[in-house]
C-alpha cells in the first residue's frame, strides 16, 4: 500500500506520518508488568507484518522498555517475517536517568545487539534528566553518527532551551537534530503554548507525538463502557477517571466526525494530529492487530477543515 512519506527533520530519512510504538511489547516484565498484558509472540509478529503491509515504515522502542525486551521482541518479529533493513526504520532511546553522557558509547552495542541484525536509524535521549548537560550528550551522539553506529539523533521531552542547546551542539559537528518526542494529543496541547512546537519549527525539527490517543481515552472506549476502568491498573485508572468527565465534549465531537466518515474515533484523533503539519508524526502502540489497522486507516483519512476546526475548538476549551 502506497503511503505518502514525510521528511524526518532536516535529515534524509523519509517516514510514514504514523509509526508504531512497541512499548507494549515489554508487557509482563519489570514496571511494565502492571501496565500492559503480555503480547504473545504470534500476535507481535502479526502486528509488525500488518504495519509494514499497511505502509507504516518505522518503529519506536527504547532501552527502558522492559530493559531491552521491547527491542529484542521487535527484532525477532521483523526477522520472523523476513524483513530487511531497507524496508523500514527503527528509532530507539538511551535511558539517561542516573547516568552521564559517557554511558552513551558504553551501551550502544547492547542496543545494536538487541536489534540485530537491524540498524538504528534514530537514536534519542529519552528525557533531559541525566547528570550531563545536553552539549555532552550531543557530543556522544555525534560520535556515534560519525562511527556509523546510528543514522540520526533525536531527543524526547526536551523544553525549548534544551532543544536549542542540543541543536547548536550537533550543528557544530555537522549533524542535524532530527526530532523531539513529546506528549501531544487532543487532550494535551501544551507544546502549542510552551514554545516547544514553535522552537521545533524554527529549527526544522520534527515533533513525534507519544501517547497520541491519551492512554486510550480518545478511542472513546472508557466513556462508552466505564466498567473497563475497573480492569485497569490502579495508577493508570485514577488518572483516567480524572480525565473522563472533562474529556467528554471532545469524545462527543470525535464520535460525530467518525460517524460522518464511517470510521472510528481513534482514527479521527490520530488524523487530527498528523493534520497539524508535515512536521508532526505520531507513534500509537498496539497490543492487537486491530490497533495497527486503525492507525493505517488514520493515515488514509482526510479530515475537512471544518472537522479540524471543530476539534481545535472543543479541545481548546480544556485549556481555558
Amino acid at each position: 500500500m502506497s503511503i505518502k512519506l514525510r521528511k524526518l527533520g532536516k535529515t534524509e530519512l523519509q517516514i510514514s506520518s504514523i509509526g508504531l510504538g512497541v512499548m507494549q511489547f515489554a508487557g509482563g516484565k519489570g514496571v511494565f508488568r502492571a501496565m500492559f498484558p503480555v503480547v504473545p509472540e504470534e500476535t507481535r509478529t502479526e502486528i509488525i507484518k500488518t504495519a509494514l503491509e499497511g505502509g507504516i515504515n518505522w518503529f519506536d522502542t527504547a532501552e527502558m522498555y522492559g530493559a531491552g525486551q521491547s527491542e529484542r521482541y521487535l527484532a525477532a518479529a521483523l526477522h520472523e517475517i523476513g524483513a530487511t533493513n531497507d524496508e523500514f526504520m527503527i528509532a530507539t532511546k538511551w535511558l539517561p536517568f542516573l547516568r552521564f553522557a559517557r554511558n552513551i558509547p558504553k551501551t550502544i552495542q547492547t542496543r545494536l545487539d538487541n536489534l540485530s541484525p537491524y540498524s538504528i536509524d534514530l537514536y534519542q535521549i529519552h528525557n533531559p534528566h541525566s547528570f550531563s548537560p545536553p552539549e555532552a550528550e550531543m557530543k556522544a551522539m555525534a560520535d556515534l553518527v560519525e562511527a556509523g553506529k546510528i543514522r540520526s539523533v533525536g531527543v524526547s521531552n526536551f523544553n525549548p532551551d534544551q532543544m536549542r542547546r542540543s541543536h547548536a551542539a550537533l550543528e557544530k559537528r555537522g549533524v542535524k537534530l532530527a526530532s523531539n518526542q513529546v506528549h501531544y494529543n487532543l487532550l494535551n496541547r501544551q507544546i502549542e503554548n510552551n514554545g516547544v512546537l514553535k522552537t521545533a519549527r524554527e529549527l526544522g525539527i520534527s515533533i513525534i507525538a507519544w501517547s497520541p490517543l491519551a492512554s486510550g481515552l480518545l478511542t472513546g472506549k472508557f466513556h462508552k463502557n466505564p466498567e473497563i476502568l475497573a480492569r485497569t491498573p490502579a495508577g493508570r485508572r485514577k488518572r483516567l477517571e480524572k480525565q473522563l468527565l472533562t474529556s467528554s465534549p471532545v469524545i462527543e465531537v470525535l464520535n460525530e466526525i467518525a460517524g460522518k466518515h464511517q470510521t472510528e474515533p481513534a482514527q479521527v484523533a490520530l488524523s487530527w494530529l498528523i493534520h497539524q503539519g508535515e512536521d508532526v508524526v505520531a507513534i500509537p502502540g498496539a497490543t492487537r492487530v486491530e490497533h495497527v489497522q486503525e492507525s493505517i486507516g488514520a493515515m488514509q483519512l482526510e479530515l475537512t477543515e471544518g472537522d479540524c476546526s471543530r476539534l481545535d475548538e472543543v479541545s481548546g476549551r480544556l485549556r481555558s
